[in-house]
């Protein structure tokens, strides 16, 4: 019977992978794991109370409404307050800019869909989001990668690459995921000017902005483009497609994220999703707007930074105290993740068996290269346990890896 089905399946669905993240998920239902693997929030910094109020006020107001169906494009007040918080950053956003979508994981979902054809070629960070990996192997993409180092893109690796025609160029400038490196200024602008000259749009994801620890906040790429481009105050209708979430904000479990283009790239989004569920939930577009409106979700972010930023401080000072030499890591100054490097000799994946026997769990880095690469890499989240555990965790972490380091 599997066979007969197997026989029935897509050719696409040859290049389907379950998320190697979800699947680690499940060790932290395991008694005593300490899991440093997913990118989960802190459930702690969830709204609960506001999002009762806000159930309570939408039910009152226009209950029958949020249970209604809705518009594909989304509800409109939520747009319109995506758009307004857009434009305090530089950039003019109208509604008709806005898609709701489910989480910023349907976003790439519809990209895939409206931009890409079998063998389509798309330009990635090494490493890159397994996740973007995930939506675009569906739609039988083929990757090229370009190096990155501690400033985000390496520009010259990019031009190189553009000789294979990308489709787009995928990038997540704040607090990447999975290395934590935010891009800098410098090559922010100039990654918008090597897309300009070759033609190739480029495609933001931006989910952890609002997360940072330290330092000034930098423009994203779509606000730098849309200078770039001298509109004058018109709509924005430039090379950026930008894509952000309220997951990292206010709850991933309402599934709400969006994407910022041009309208005729919207109205081809729209299309897309029409085909794929008509429109995100209404009732939680509702709740979504009326928790985060009246300037509470500005006050919200400010708390939830305090919290990762202890949590972030703890991780950074575990290992510092305890990693043995060989071992390196990044340090970034917002989002939910760091990077490691083990010596070249290392196995990220033997290392995780053991650090499982241990009670400890990461995510092992080839999953994040679309090439393949990047065996001796892993990533640590940590954003989800207490500081508590966070020392507790690197402590074990460290007796595996100064263990397996002794061993011939």
């Amino acid at each position: 019977m599997q066979t007969l089905w197997a026989e029935r399946f897509a050719q696409r669905t040859q290049r389907m992978k379950s998320s190697a993240v979800r699947e680690l998920l499940k060790l932290t239902e395991l008694p005593d794991i300490i899991s440093f693997a997913g990118g989960l929030p802190a459930p702690e910094v969830f709204p609960t109370a506001r999002f009762a109020e806000a159930y309570q006020a939408v039910m009152d107001k226009v209950g029958a409404k949020a249970l209604q169906y809705s518009t594909t494009e989304g509800y409109s007040p939520l747009r319109d307050l995506i758009a307004q918080h857009s434009t305090r950053y530089g950039i003019r956003i109208e509604p008709d800019n806005v898609l709701i979508t489910n989480g910023s994981q349907q976003a790439l979902d519809l990209i895939g869909k409206v931009f890409l054809n079998p063998g389509d070629h798309i330009l990635v960070e090494r490493p890159t989001y397994l996740g973007a990996l995930q939506a675009w192997n569906a739609y039988q993409a083929e990757y090229i990668t370009a190096d990155t180092d501690g400033d985000g893109y390496v520009v010259e690796s990019v031009k190189t690459q553009m000789r294979s025609g990308p489709k787009f160029i995928y990038a997540l400038p704040n607090f990447q995921n999975p290395s934590g490196v935010t891009m800098s200024l410098e090559r922010r602008h100039a990654l918008i000017d090597v897309a300009d000259h070759y033609g190739v749009p480029i495609l933001e994801d931006d989910p952890y902005g609002q997360l940072r620890y330290e330092d000034e906040h930098l423009p994203s790429l779509v606000t730098l483009d849309s200078q770039f481009r001298s509109t004058d105050g018109a709509q924005y209708s430039g090379n950026v497609i930008y894509l952000s979430t309220f997951s990292k904000t206010l709850a991933p479990g309402i599934r709400l994220g969006w994407i910022i283009a041009p309208v005729e790239v919207i109205q081809r989004l729209v299309q897309a999703k029409q085909g794929a569920d008509l429109h995100s939930g209404t009732l939680n577009q509702m709740l979504a707007y009326e928790v985060a409106s009246g300037g509470f979700l500005d006050q919200h972010v400010k708390h939830i930074r305090a919290v990762y930023r202890e949590r972030r401080d703890t991780m950074l000072a575990a290992l510092d105290a305890h990693f043995p030499e060989g071992v390196t890591w990044t340090r970034p100054k917002g989002g939910l993740f760091l990077w490691l490097t083990f010596p070249p000799h290392m196995d990220a994946t033997e290392v995780l068996k053991a650090a499982v026997a241990e009670k400890v769990a990461f995510v092992p880095g080839t999953s994040f290269h679309a090439d393949g690469g990047g065996r001796n890499t892993a990533r640590l989240n940590f954003s989800n346990a207490t500081p508590e555990h966070i020392d507790e965790g690197v402590k074990r972490l460290a007796r595996c890896l100064k263990q397996l380091l002794a061993t011939p």
